[in-house]
């Protein structure tokens, strides 16, 4: 391994396009022989105030000045930059490839002594919770060279990117399905507003079990109501059956294990159910989880179901006193963020102010504790069920924020409802002939009272 050092430290003097690609990139303790850390160290700090490589003569004076190193140091640093510096013309490709492979290895290894500490006691900073976070961080260690979008030069690449077809998750729902141009996309953050009760949980345990049947691998993540009570939702939806069956002691355990085992034949996917005290859970547990997922299991979801937003942690403001606003934005910034990471879509809920509840017509306005919430979200619709549309058995859906399409178009739609079944469907078209895309419910009571008033003019 010393060799790739002194490779590394070679071209680091020898090589500027090296040098600039890799710099940013290499850490001191990289380097395990400790002549090379301070020569590392010294090249870095020329370059912050120089902007140049440096020359091996200007490395020595400087090494030369420090009255901390001992003489036999010093001697085996100049001898490295007198003798040992590695000129070989190495292919360009390769030597980027084997630096950033050194770098992983060496990011891995340090990340493991540095966990062996922490799990042994020996640091009294951090606790086992940051283990999974520093190998992480450890894992993902690569060279990014990308420095920005040049508009005239890379138009190429951006026509490239307007044509090609992005990965979703869709629904089963024909309009969740127009407003989201398809369904859901990776590293998003998508919110269901509504009262208590309306169907905030089962509008996410319907969306689940329909991307199960799909193949994917769901995680859903409950800090309201218990693991068992939420694959009971789930399991009312995919085996077709009344949820009070469900505890039917004429629904014998044969006949669930027969359904079970009919729907595991219907799909690839597998699916998660994870229980979190509330308000105790934070992203930094939900990425313990993944990682736990991941090693035992061999686990990696497609999309994440958090139930619900408001009632998780945020790993910024532990035990922290602040505002609701600051709070829940956080929180809602912590969730995309761990959308991003693990390239995957996370669905949440939030509740309506009282003012919101029971209303006919809910907006941005009724977002509950913190107007954060719908900043930070990519697509962000209420769900509003009135006594009517409850007959009916039906429940309307409002956008309220959508960055995937138009959101003036199919602003509101119906979708039936069956509680029973904790299950969600498409109506009839007919059930959406009366709704209007404006977004301003009085405008369209103007526009029928106006359209009536006219009918009776023809008349």
């Amino acid at each position: 391994m010393q060799k790739i050092e002194e490779i590394a430290l070679s071209k680091l003097i020898l090589n500027e396009t090296y040098l600039r690609s890799v710099l940013p990139f290499l850490k001191d303790e990289y380097f395990d022989f400790q002549p090379y850390k301070i020569i590392f160290n010294h090249i870095n700090e020329y370059v912050t105030e120089y902007n140049t490589q440096p020359e091996p003569t200007a490395l020595k004076i400087e090494i030369e000045k420090r009255r901390d190193l001992s003489s036999d140091i010093i001697k085996e640093i100049e001898d490295f930059l007198d003798t040992k510096l590695d000129e070989t013309q190495y292919n360009d490709d390769w030597l980027m490839d084997t630096t950033e492979k050194w770098c992983k290895e060496r990011a891995i290894y340090l990340a493991l002594m540095e966990s062996i500490k922490i799990a042994d006691g020996q640091d009294k900073t951090r606790t086992k919770d940051a283990i999974p976070h520093i190998m992480s961080e450890a894992l993902g260690t690569c060279f990014d060279d990308t420095v920005g979008h040049d508009y005239l030069l890379d138009a190429d690449d951006r026509y490239d990117f307007y044509h090609k077809k992005e990965d979703k998750i869709p629904f089963d729902l024909e309009y969740f399905n127009k407003i989201t141009k398809g369904g859901l996309p990776s590293k998003t953050l998508n919110i269901a507003l509504a009262g208590t009760g309306v169907g905030k949980s089962l509008f996410m345990c319907h969306v689940a079990s329909a991307c199960l049947l799909q193949g994917r691998n769901v995680l859903y993540i409950t800090l309201e109501m218990a693991e068992e009570k939420i694959a009971e939702r789930i399991d009312a939806n995919l085996l077709d059956l009344n949820i009070k069956q469900l505890s039917d002691p004429l629904f014998t355990k044969n006949q669930f294990r027969t359904k079970v085992d009919a729907l595991t034949q219907k799909t690839r996917g597998r699916l998660v159910i994870k229980e979190y005290p509330t308000a105790s859970a934070h992203v930094n547990h939900f990425k313990s989880l993944l990682n736990e997922l991941s090693m035992k299991r061999g686990f990696a979801p497609d999309i994440i179901f958090i139930d619900y937003l408001n009632i998780c942690a945020s790993a910024r403001y532990k035990n922290a006193v602040v505002n609701s606003y600051t709070f829940i934005k956080s929180i809602a910034e912590e969730l995309r963020g761990l959308a991003v990471e693990h390239n995957v879509p996370i669905v949440s809920a939030t509740q309506t102010t009282r003012s919101g509840y029971g209303n006919s017509d809910v907006d941005l306005k009724d977002t509950s504790e913190s107007f954060g919430l719908p900043a930070t979200a990519d697509l962000m619709f209420a769900l509003i069920s009135t006594e009517d549309l409850e007959n009916m058995g039906q429940i309307m859906v409002k956008q309220l924020k959508n960055r995937y399409n138009d959101p003036t178009m199919n602003k509101r739609f119906i979708v039936g409802i069956d509680r029973a079944k904790m299950r969600l469907y498409d109506c009839d078209q007919s059930a959406q002939d009366n709704l209007i895309d404006s977004g301003n419910a009085d405008d369209e009571i103007i526009e029928l009272k106006t359209k009536s008033k006219f009918d009776s003019w023809q008349v």
